[in-house]
């Protein structure tokens, strides 16, 4: 199997559960054309292409594909729009769910959890501080929060850490053995969109076309939805 012919991809983590099957699907029909995927929070994937890293394709959040586009980094042609992805908590399944109906009962819900989970990478976790500030409870509940670097933050309600987990649902819904209680408020929510592009020197760009397209299938749009997000159109 010739390597020019692999596909590399950098990947935010919002679509790493709906993708699983969808790359499954993608082997069997192209397996001549393996994909070597990098997922990690898009923070992440900005700073190693400040750094000079590059693939065929990317998955970026808006901003930073607009950034990305301006800089001369993807090619503009190439863009397409994904998904939209929103923020949720999850809880172990036997666990009492709380009301997160209103900012005010969400508010309640994390003041009484023994420990909250979020990610200090992720796009969800680095909202979810700014949300902590404004409510007023950011010193109470970073007192016993559980955080890690990056990652799936529903791990720490598996492995006793945490009570309450914090992210995009989609990401949520990546670990098996939880459930999602809701999303955030409206008022307070915070939905994070998705584009992909395609390098300006990739090595590979037709390959890179073909998989943003399967991206764009029908086949694709029912993967999203199953995972709480919406496509973009």
């Amino acid at each position: 199997m010739a390597n020019a012919k692999e596909i590399r991809l950098f990947s935010s983590l919002a679509i790493r559960a709906p993708f699983i099957g969808l790359e499954s699907d993608w082997q069997h029909q192209h397996p001549d054309q393996p994909l070597l995927i990098d997922w990690n929070p898009t923070s992440i994937i900005e700073k190693k292409m400040a750094a000079g890293e590059r693939a065929d394709a990317v998955i970026l959040t808006v901003p930073v594909m607009d950034r990305a586009i301006a800089e001369g980094v993807i090619v503009p042609e190439s863009r397409v729009e994904l998904v939209n992805s929103s923020i949720g908590l999850a809880m172990l399944p036997d666990a009492q769910a709380p009301d997160i109906s209103s900012v005010e009962a969400l508010k309640s819900a994390l003041l009484n959890a023994k420990s909250v989970a979020y990610s200090l990478g992720g796009a969800s976790g680095i909202y979810f501080q700014t949300l902590l500030k404004k409510l007023g409870i950011e010193d109470e509940i970073n007192a016993r929060a559980t955080t890690i670097p990056e990652g799936f933050t529903a791990e720490q309600l598996v492995k006793g850490n945490a009570d309450i987990a914090v992210q995009q649902i989609s990401e949520l819904l990546t670990v098996e053995g939880i459930k999602v209680i809701g999303p955030l408020p409206e008022a307070v929510q915070k939905v994070t969109s998705f584009s992909g592009g395609i390098f300006s020197n990739a090595a590979n760009p037709q390959g890179a076309a073909m998989l943003l397209d399967t991206l764009r299938s029908a086949e694709a749009r029912k993967a999203y939805e199953a995972f709480g997000l919406e496509c973009r159109d």
